[in-house]
């Protein structure tokens, strides 16, 4: 996979992934106590998908491209928090904006909470300042995003939530995902952690799953879709191309897995290339926190 987000800004792994950030980040803020958002692997903060990378790439037109249209039910409710998220970006930026993780997550915390935002590509970094603005509740950090997982947790706020959104680069990233994983909720048992993987083999991305549980850690939410692989599409830079997006959740709040249970299933339906997609949820270790 390419590095550059840019070139899958939009695309139907971001919708999913956005999706559930905004159900996890809108638990957060019911409670009155402030927390911490920490994004370890932040990219630009913001897209335009008018722009070069992501025409390029067209993956928007197989993601945000194709959520004009409500879904049915309950599904659409539970959207609500990133349709709003994504009607403000386009009222001030255009209607080619997307928010990344750090705008969505700009957009839904409150007065007091505090985002920590690490990239450690410079380019990448000073776009991230400059996106963020002048918010003070936001820091930008120039520095490994698993660096920075180790060195900002606990927080000060003793609540927060942590979106692990590496670039899966280089081989091994799965496991290097899961260890670091298990290795901050050992440090920080009570935080809660979301850490995303593309899918390309089922079976491989689901290993982080079994790894989290196999190291003992207490609470695990496993939630994928699967669309399909893209008809005619080489994947950039080589190998299987990615057919579907997970994101696994440590000490999920309770909400989340029945939200998930009526949300996904209508993604992936929504969502998918040429067939049926296909939804799991499943509670792999615990129960879901109140």
């Amino acid at each position: 996979m390419n590095y550059r987000h840019a070139f899958h800004a939009g695309g139907f792994a971001d919708v999913v992934k956005h999706a559930l950030l905004a159900r996890l980040l809108l638990y957060m803020a019911r409670k009155d106590a402030p927390f911490l958002y920490l994004d370890t692997h932040a990219g630009i903060g913001r897209y335009d998908l008018s722009g070069d990378e992501a025409r390029r790439a067209g993956e928007w037109r197989e993601g945000v491209a194709r959520m004009e249209e409500p879904l049915p039910g309950e599904a659409e409710a539970l959207l609500a928090p990133w349709r709003a998220a994504l009607a403000q970006e386009r009222a001030r930026f255009g209607p080619q904006a997307y928010p990344g993780s750090p705008a969505l997550a700009q957009a839904m915390t409150r007065a007091g909470d505090r985002l920590l935002l690490c990239e450690k590509h410079p380019d990448e970094a000073r776009a991230l300042t400059q996106a963020m603005g002048r918010d003070r509740r936001v820091k930008t950090l120039e520095i490994d995003g698993w660096t920075g997982l180790n060195a900002f947790i606990p927080p000060k706020e003793k609540r927060g939530l942590v979106l692990i959104d590496p670039p899966f680069e280089e081989k091994g990233e799965i496991a290097r995902m899961a260890d670091a994983m298990i290795a901050a909720w050992r440090k920080w048992p009570g935080g809660v952690y979301a850490g995303w993987a593309p899918i390309k083999d089922e079976r491989e991305t689901q290993g982080l799953g079994a790894r989290l549980v196999a190291a003992g850690v207490a609470r695990v939410l496993w939630t994928q879709v699967v669309v399909g692989p893209a008809p005619d599409a080489a994947p950039r830079g080589g190998g299987p191309p990615m057919i579907g997006t997970a994101l696994v959740t440590i000490n999920p709040p309770y909400t989340l897995e029945g939200e998930a249970r009526i949300l996904l299933p209508a993604l992936a339906a929504r969502l998918a290339r040429g067939g049926a997609g296909r939804a799991w949820i499943e509670l792999l270790a615990g129960e879901t926190t109140g």
